[in-house]
């Protein structure tokens, strides 16, 4: 299809079409029979072309610019048209330099759905786009970038303007948008007015963002906010130049202000809630020439309704408190920044002073109110530090670390509460839950609380990661060696209903050898998993760490390992493992980093378990995992059984004892033992068993006779009772009773040890018999030793000496 462009030269427009950058040029433009790449049509000339390919758009743009002169002859204001006419679908670009003098102000209002400022580098959804530059004598000043649908309704501008529109080309916008008007001089660079209609956000950026504010320059921005609405602004970047004279400045004038103009820094919170319209100033200053630096900024401002509750103050008292930031923000801060397009909650110290993130320090009284319809998007975070200056006086010290009243009773949920403890050198650092002891969080014992402790053991150039902890648990303790970082994060609402039972509690104690040491006091019929800090990255090189296990009275503790291996090989140094039970004479196990772990064991008294690392080998890291459990004691039955038999032996030998004690009331005649000359009476050993044998030995032959035939002769009678003659021994020349008496039981003997391990000997134990002699008649003295036979027939255990008197 052929096109024509025709120009009025009193229209002073140009028309170029230009080859697109980086495409190749496969197709041309025909004018009449020659063909041609560029071609450009000037005022009061005709054109008439083609093109030489079915799509021109993909290889041509076309420029239209207008220059029009305001300073030598009347300027065409009103609204501007898009001519000429009839173009081709081209990319496009429309310009329109307007030349004015700075003696008066040129306005350029747009129509609806208006401008909305747009950052360097970001693209129009519709690809529509507008530039305007600001011409004062031959410097130009970049006012912005805008795309359609915003809150800018209009620009004064001092001096002349460059205002081009960009369009695709399948845009079907046949008007340019905007109108030219005359103003009076606005002693500025530029004022850009903007409106806001109900709940609703602008962005806007000084002129030459990011680039610097011309210097010395002034402009202003006037936002019409309707007064039944809550404005607040919001500095999200901004740098300052090097100044030599004045300082740099915004200046907002506020309705119902009695000190119009309010002048604030840059770096200051800036006017919140804000009830209706306002204007915002910004003010550069004389920059030093070798080092001018830039002044720039970025803000946004938020329209809101006002809140219900906007006049709900809440008391955050901090006064008593030291070393202590309470911050309350937006959640996911600082990592992530929620869009400016989304609704706001503001957080405000006073009417005027409110903004998304606020800090108090300790030391003071606030009384805050909040600016959100939803408080369930806002967080927490509180950091407090403690320190050790006196030596002396902070041991005898315990710090309570729990979360002050002052911030669980404010309406918004606590993410984090952060305790920084400083130990000095000399001082370490013990962590106690006394009535909820702590829980290692594990993926075996994971924790279900609202709430948990993350702790973290630090020097400037190490970390230890000692692990995540929830209350409810059986660590009773953790002391540890360097500065500490406790932080308490909280899971979902029900932590405002524990937040009462807090009980973790902090003191400096004096040095401890290990890097961390652990009490644990497991409960009954509870199952408790423990594992090295640090987990799964591996405890440093060369640190050691230790568990003290308390086991109750009357109970027994089992200790397991959850792999047969440590799983490390070192590169200097060895890994051991020790366990140690708190008894005397407890063997002490150990095991190396190549060694076995110990299988699961039973220990009846509290024990240690040190786990003392090397320097491993590459990739290779000491991460253990054990449990402990603890149960009540069972007695072994075969000790059940023996205590049973032995009572009753005890009572049937104490019955035989009274017996034979009211026999020999009754007779005068009582059975005694008669030495024997002929017998060896050597005790035997306690010590060592017997040197000669049975068959050499006459030691465990008695002849038992008639006491009452042997010593008859110097009993003398008193009162019907028979008094021998103590310690007094004679040879045996009687007759000999038929009858021995019976020997104690069996289970009588004192001199057996008995022996936990079946396999292990009997120490000290006489293994020859010690028997009786029963008499035969016309066997009155026999001091031979008797045959294999007469002992297999006539050998019974015999008593120690002290139980021989007892039955006598």
């Amino acid at each position: 299809a052929a096109f024509t462009i025709s120009l009025h030269k009193a229209d002073n427009t140009t028309v170029t079409i230009k080859p697109r950058a980086g495409i190749s040029p496969s197709c041309q433009i025909r004018v009449k029979n020659a063909t041609r790449s560029e071609l450009k049509v000037k005022p009061g000339e005709n054109a008439t072309f083609t093109f030489t390919c079915r799509a021109p758009e993909k290889y041509f743009t076309m420029k239209i610019q207008k220059n029009i002169d305001c300073v030598s002859g009347p300027c065409p204001f009103g609204e501007v048209h898009l001519y000429p006419p009839r173009l081709p679908r081209l990319n496009r670009t429309f310009v329109w330099d307007v030349k004015a003098s700075t003696k008066a102000g040129l306005e350029l209002k747009f129509s609806t759905p208006w401008l909305r400022q747009a950052e360097p580098g970001q693209t129009c959804p519709d690809s529509v786009g507008y530039s305007i530059n600001s011409c004062i004598d031959t410097a130009t000043v970049t006012i912005g970038s805008f795309c359609r649908n915003g809150s800018v309704s209009g620009i004064k501008l001092l001096g002349g303007v460059v205002l081009s529109l960009r369009l695709p080309w399948d845009s079907p916008l046949t008007a340019s948008g905007f109108s030219i008007a005359n103003r009076a001089s606005i002693k500025r660079l530029c004022i850009i007015e903007s409106v806001l209609e109900g709940e609703s956000s602008v962005t806007l950026m000084s002129p030459n963002y990011p680039l610097g504010f011309p210097e010395d320059e002034l402009m202003t921005w006037q936002f019409l906010v309707p007064p039944n609405m809550r404005a607040s602004v919001f500095f999200h970047n901004y740098s300052l130049s090097n100044c030599e004279r004045k300082e740099e400045r915004v200046e907002y004038y506020l309705p119902g202000s009695l000190s119009n103009p309010e002048v604030f820094k840059l770096s200051d919170s800036q006017p919140a809630n804000i009830a209706g319209s306002f204007n915002l100033s910004l003010q550069g200053c004389d920059q030093d020439a070798q080092n001018p630096g830039v002044l720039r900024l970025l803000f946004q401002v938020v329209v809101q309704h006002p809140q219900v509750n906007e006049n709900v103050t809440h008391l955050v008292d901090l006064s008593k408190e030291k070393n202590m930031s309470v911050t309350i923000h937006f959640e996911g801060w600082p990592s992530h920044v929620p869009p400016m397009s989304e609704p706001m909650c503001l957080i405000c110290k006073d009417p005027r002073t409110c903004d998304r993130v606020l800090t108090l320090a300790s030391g003071a009284a606030y009384r805050i109110s909040f600016l959100c319809k939803d408080l369930s998007r806002l967080r927490i975070t509180a950091e407090k530090s403690i320190s050790c200056v006196d030596l002396r006086w902070c041991q005898r010290k315990v710090y309570s670390l729990s979360v002050p009243k002052a911030i669980t009773q404010l309406p918004v949920q606590l993410h984090r509460f952060i305790w920084k403890l400083l130990a000095p050198s000399q001082l370490n650092i013990e962590i106690t839950s006394p009535s909820l002891k702590l829980q290692q969080h594990i993926p075996e014992q994971r924790c279900n609380t609202s709430y948990s402790y993350n702790i973290i053991s630090a020097t400037p150039t190490t970390e230890l990661i000692v692990g995540v902890f929830c209350p409810g648990g059986a660590i009773e303790k953790i002391q540890m060696r360097n500065n500490i970082t406790i932080a308490l994060k909280t899971f979902g609402k029900g932590f405002l209903n524990e937040s009462n039972r807090q009980d973790l509690k902090m003191s400096f104690v004096p040095h401890i050898k290990d890097e961390c040491t652990f009490t644990v006091s497991p409960g009954p019929k509870e199952r408790v998993h423990l594992q090295t800090p640090n987990w799964p990255y591996g405890l440093p090189p060369y640190v050691s760490i230790s568990w003290y296990v308390v086991v109750p009275s009357k109970q027994v503790a089992r200790l397991g390992f959850s792999r047969e291996r440590m799983g490390i090989a070192c590169q200097t140094g060895r890994a051991y493992l020790t366990v140690k039970e708190e008894a005397a004479g407890a063997e002490e196990t150990v095991r190396r980093e190549d060694e076995l772990l110990p299988k699961p064991r039973d220990l009846h008294h509290d024990f240690w378990v040190n786990v003392s690392n090397c320097k491993p080998s590459e990739k290779m890291q000491l991460a253990l995992q054990f449990w402990v459990t603890v149960s009540d004691k069972q007695l072994d039955l075969g000790v059940i059984i023996a205590a049973v038999a032995g009572a009753g032996v005890l009572t049937a030998i104490g019955l035989t004892v009274c017996c034979v004690k009211k026999k020999r009331k009754k007779s005068q005649t009582p059975m005694v033992g008669v030495y024997n000359a002929t017998v060896n009476t050597q005790a035997p050993g306690r010590q060592k068993p017997f040197r000669k044998g049975r068959q050499n030995n006459e030691s465990h032959v008695y002849a038992v006779i008639d006491d009452a035939m042997v010593y008859g002769h110097l009993l003398k009678e008193s009162n019907g009772l028979a008094a021998p003659e103590v310690d007094v021994y004679r040879p045996f020349d009687g007759p000999m009773g038929p009858v021995p008496p019976s020997p104690p039981p069996f289970s009588f003997r004192k001199d057996m040890k008995c022996s936990s391990n079946p396999e292990e000997p009997l120490a000290d134990i006489d293994h020859d018999t010690y028997t009786f002699a029963h008499q035969k008649p016309g066997q009155l003295e026999d001091t031979g030793d008797t045959n294999e036979k007469d002992h297999g027939e006539m050998s019974l255990s015999l008593l120690e000496k002290e139980q021989d008197g007892l039955a006598e």
